[in-house]
């Protein structure tokens, strides 16, 4: 089997005596949502990120120039939501960092709270009304920065589950035939059509269903990866260890 494919595999199905254990497909799963999100985010409330910070870092730079479409007030109350929630999932971290498997329970109960709660005021109300628009914008801003701060403590290498530009840069740069190893090349694309499939299926259920359809999608992901993660927290497997 190619290595590319071999990697592939491997982060899909993966070895469970491997140092990091059953976590690459939750976290295949987890970028999933972030695609999902983001697209309901962008496509629904407007030019504003819940999960790409530096997009709302460059959002901010165009509102503050006058760009039309972008608004200053919602790329600020995505930021303070994000980093809000990095701070919960920072909390649940330090305190679950003993066994990765309960950390990840732990932040992705909350998750799946914020975001089955984002999908109920999006199913209720309008989102695109600013009543309803920047409370969608911290739930969701709150779930995702759990989310990354939970991934950054479990440190899967290539699988941080929101920002692929260092994905993409491996794949090229690390690639046999710039004369680098090309590891994990596999894996990485793997991530890449994760982020991919989720924006896809997320900017097709809100063009052509219902707004709120990502949100519910999203939820459901959680709740499954969830409860997948529940089962783990019992495990005394060496990749649970930090």
């Amino acid at each position: 089997m190619p290595a590319v494919l071999r990697d592939a595999w491997t982060t899909v199905v993966p070895d469970l005596k491997d140092r990091h254990g059953p976590l690459p497909p939750l976290m295949l799963a987890l970028t999933a949502v972030t695609g999902l999100v983001d697209a309901f985010s962008y496509l629904a409330l407007g030019h504003v990120f819940v999960a790409n910070m530096t997009g709302n870092v460059v959002f901010s730079g165009f509102a503050l120039a006058g760009a039309p479409g972008f608004s200053l007030a919602a790329s600020l109350a995505a930021l303070g939501a994000f980093a809000a929630g990095a701070l919960l999932g920072g909390r649940i971290s330090h305190r679950a960092h003993a066994h990765r498997g309960r950390l990840l329970h732990q932040a992705l109960v909350l998750e799946t709270v914020l975001v089955a709660a984002a999908y109920a005021t999006a199913r209720t109300a309008d989102p695109a009304h600013s009543a309803v628009r920047f409370p969608l914008i911290v739930l969701l801003g709150l779930a995702m920065g759990v989310q990354n701060a939970a991934v950054r403590a479990l440190a899967v290498p290539d699988l941080t589950t929101t920002v692929l530009t260092l994905t993409i840069t491996g794949i090229a740069s690390d690639s046999r035939l710039v004369g680098g190893p090309g590891s994990r090349a596999g894996r990485r694309a793997v991530s890449a059509a994760a982020m991919f499939l989720g924006a896809l299926v997320g900017a097709l259920a809100v063009l052509h269903g219902h707004q709120s359809l990502p949100l519910l999608l999203a939820a459901l992901i959680l709740a499954a990866v969830t409860a997948a993660a529940f089962t783990l927290t019992r495990s005394d497997r060496p990749w649970t260890h930090p």
